[in-house]
């Protein structure tokens, strides 16, 4: 097994130290979206997408104006999934599986660039998305993200143990679906064992590498998780989890967003050819 750490998106919102610890506050801070190409005897599986294709071409009906406005995504083809893995020698039919940690827009809105794989997801995410009750669920699912019917695979309550966390389900590669619920209704982590120990994607669990570190975050991103989390008593309980599991010494626990942990693991790729960009339909 060989994992690469992809940046599919890069975010620059106002807020400077605020959300970055650094630079002035009054200018752009930097979000990443952290993804993870697996390179497996089954295929290639996708851990989130990030930002696709279709969101770069059209910004405002993908992600939508109020995600535009408020995290400034850079909208560079480069950056997106399907790119980075013609980059690295592959074609976007050589992903058989994505799993994907929720359905926000910034994590599932490169599935369009991958019709032909299934999309592994928590089935209360799922119905999360299909069936929104409150206003926060009905502005951050866009439909466009999924309007080409993926191949979904649905995942139900119930599983294994896997360190201390519950109902973990199996997925293809050997991969574990760790429900990590609070900030989506359906929120899940993918935890990957390497062979050398284990990688734990937490997703939007928490934000920032401090939070599992030593505690506390920025002041924005703290009010930020508190805007968008679906259940704070289980959010909160999930980072105090994650912050005792990070402790162990065979797991490294990862968030979706944070540049630094980003930087500690990413994989350097260089930008497609165009031969590769013309057998992806670029």
């Amino acid at each position: 097994m060989r994992v690469h750490h992809l940046n599919c998106g890069t975010m620059r919102p106002f807020g400077g130290r605020l959300l970055n610890e650094s630079g002035d506050r009054r200018a752009s801070a930097r979000l990443v979206c952290h993804c993870l190409l697996i390179e497996t005897d089954e295929g290639l599986i996708l851990v989130d997408t990030g930002i696709g294709t279709q969101a770069v071409a059209r910004p405002k009906d993908i992600l939508g104006r109020s995600f535009v406005a408020l995290t400034r995504p850079r909208l560079d083809l480069g950056e997106t999934a399907v790119r980075q893995i013609a980059a690295l020698g592959h074609t976007a039919d050589d992903v058989r599986h994505i799993v994907l940690t929720h359905l926000d827009v910034d994590h599932a809105g490169g599935l369009t660039d991958f019709p032909e794989a299934q999309v592994h997801v928590h089935v209360t995410e799922l119905e999360a998305a299909r069936r929104p009750v409150t206003l926060t669920e009905r502005e951050r699912y866009r439909t466009a993200v999924w309007s080409h019917r993926p191949r979904w695979v649905e995942h139900h309550a119930g599983g294994e143990r896997w360190h201390g966390f519950e109902a973990v389900r199996g997925l293809p590669g050997g991969l574990l679906l760790v429900p990590l619920a609070g900030h989506t209704r359906g929120h899940a982590g993918v935890a990957v064992d390497t062979g050398d120990g284990w990688l734990l994607h937490a997703g939007d669990a928490y934000y920032h590498h401090r939070q599992v570190e030593s505690g506390g975050c920025p002041v924005a991103l703290c009010a930020f998780q508190s805007v968008m989390q679906a259940d704070r008593t289980t959010r909160l309980h999930n980072v105090d989890r994650l912050r005792e599991l990070a402790r162990a010494d065979d797991v490294t626990v990862f968030s979706a967003h944070d540049p630094v942990e980003l930087e500690r693991r990413r994989t350097t790729v260089q930008e497609p050819s165009r031969r590769s960009s013309r057998r992806l339909g670029s």
